[in-house]
């Protein structure tokens, strides 16, 4: 088929306004054949185990190959279906079997369906009037997704990523504290601060930055071994930061760490913040499907009594970036009060339809993008029970690949997982049994970059590393991908013992 470009398709005078400026047809056949390549590159030969992970390029390599620099005339259709096929092969296959490198990974092709659908209908998240249908459909997904947290009642946002949702929660905290924060700024406030694991999520620090609480009110509590807060301690901490004259605000609990996939206790934590007064957030980004399954949602035991909690189900739930909601307790209108600018451009009070419908003025943005489309229309596809199998899937593959690990010569887990998070080093057959010498953990530290190195310049799969307190760098393996299978946990203990074999 032959695709006109823009400009030889389109002849129109600029001052003649009798036609439109885009030939309508030439920008669907283009886009029909760009669907086809994105088809066949990232949905079928980015899936497929025979295929590679990635084409790993050096960054001046791949910056020509790609030719990114723009320029003023534009180049014919041909040119631009290259690129199309060129960006798709140069890219990660985050959707391949064998990414197991970040927290989220695989593809959900009803949840696809509706993130093209999003694209393509192109509106804003802020009134009734322009996106009818998504502001019922966000409400309806953010009750559903309250129940499971075990709340009758409440409030939400989909918000543009976990670290977004906990930034909300903690100026909500604040302003819930100090409402006059709003109006007045941060200068008549006193000393806030704000409590979370060590092993929390860097957003926490970041939001603190970023709300003007700072980072050095942070105040960091102690975890046990298998990284889950100690809420004695917190209790502690808590007692000596007003005993210093500040005062508590927050405490952001975190439920499945980024590393270990740690639980806090939340049950306890929540005794804490009674008997202190204080607003318990619960980072659920990565641990919150949990609660689609019976077998394993009492790891979120004692979430019902948060008053906010984040969860991304496009991490577990391979709901597809992004996909965050940001879920409330609070009945009072609080994120409304919090962040409403009341634009008499957008949110007139004399519309014909109940203004309540307008939800933009809940959020600091203006243009938000829809996010629920793609979760509706999973969940409706599979059902809860459908969730809670992918859920309880993921579990049973951790459980398959700690048991082979065991099998195994030279691979040593930090400890037995509470989630899907596999911790462990590889240890090679030349410092095996050389614990005790001086250099062991030097030696032990350049295991895993090497390996990982190699396996991208293969492209045979990926994995993180990662060192954390005095432990020197080992993988997190996390699998939850639907598409995974037995044979990808075989393959990914083989391909490990010989890519660090010889080190």
């Amino acid at each position: 088929m032959t695709i006109k470009n823009e400009s030889e398709s389109n002849n129109t005078n600029l001052h003649d306004l009798s036609e439109p400026f885009v030939d309508n047809l030439a920008g669907q056949l283009f886009l029909n054949e760009a669907f086809k390549i994105i088809v066949e590159e990232v949905l079928c030969k980015g899936t497929d185990v025979k295929q590679k992970v990635c084409e790993w390029k050096e960054p001046e390599q791949l910056a020509l190959l790609l030719d990114l620099e723009l320029r003023a005339t534009g180049e014919s259709q041909h040119r631009l279906l290259q690129r199309v096929e060129d960006v798709a092969k140069y890219s990660i296959k985050t959707s391949h079997p064998r990414f197991f490198n970040q927290l989220f990974a695989g593809v959900d092709y009803h949840a696809l369906a509706g993130r093209f659908l999003t694209e393509a209908l192109n509106t804003n998240l802020y009134t009734y009037e322009v996106a009818p249908v998504f502001v019922l459909m966000e409400l309806e997904v953010l009750r559903g997704l309250r129940q499971l947290v075990g709340w009758t009642e409440g409030d939400g946002l989909f918000c543009p990523g976990g670290s977004i949702s906990n930034m909300y929660a903690m100026n909500l905290a604040r302003y819930q504290l100090f409402p006059e924060v709003k109006s007045q700024g941060l200068w008549g406030l006193p000393r806030l601060t704000i409590f979370t694991s060590i092993e929390s999520h860097y957003s926490v620090k970041k939001g603190a930055a970023f709300l003007g609480i700072g980072t050095d009110n942070i105040i960091l509590v102690k975890v046990d071994d298998g990284g889950r807060m100690i809420p004695e301690d917190l209790d502690e901490k808590i007692k000596l930061a007003k005993s210093q004259g500040a005062v508590p605000l927050l405490v952001s609990c975190t439920a499945g760490t980024t590393v270990q996939g740690a639980f806090d206790p939340l049950d306890h934590i929540a005794d804490v913040c009674e008997k202190h007064k204080l607003w318990m957030h619960v980072d659920a980004a990565w641990g919150g499907s949990v609660l689609f399954s019976k077998q394993h949602r009492h790891l979120m035991k004692g979430v019902e009594r948060a008053n906010s909690v984040a969860w991304n189900p496009h991490k577990m739930l391979t709901a597809g970036l992004q996909c965050s909601a940001l879920l409330l307790q609070d009945t009072t209108n609080l994120l409304k009060k919090c962040h409403s600018a009341n634009a008499t451009y957008l949110f007139q009070q004399d519309k014909f339809y109940d203004v309540n419908l307008d939800l933009g003025d809940k959020s600091i943005q203006c243009s938000r993008k829809v996010d629920c489309v793609k979760l509706w229309l999973m969940w409706k596809a599979v059902g809860s029970s459908g969730l809670a199998k992918r859920v309880d899937r993921a579990f049973v593959h951790a459980r398959y690949l700690v048991e082979q690990m065991k099998k195994r010569e030279g691979f040593h887990l930090l400890h037995e997982p509470e989630f899907v998070n596999v911790c462990f080093w590889f240890i090679p057959p030349s410092i095996r049994g050389k614990e005790g010498n001086k250099d062991y953990q030097d030696r032990l530290a350049k295991v895993a970059p090497v390996i990982k190195e190699r396996m991208i310049k293969e492209g045979t799969m990926m994995v993180g590393y990662q060192p954390l307190g005095n432990k020197v760098n080992f993988f997190r393996m996390v699998v939850f991908s639907p598409l995974l299978s037995q044979k990808d946990m075989d393959f990914f203990l083989d391909e490990i013992e010989r890519l660090g074999k010889d080190l």
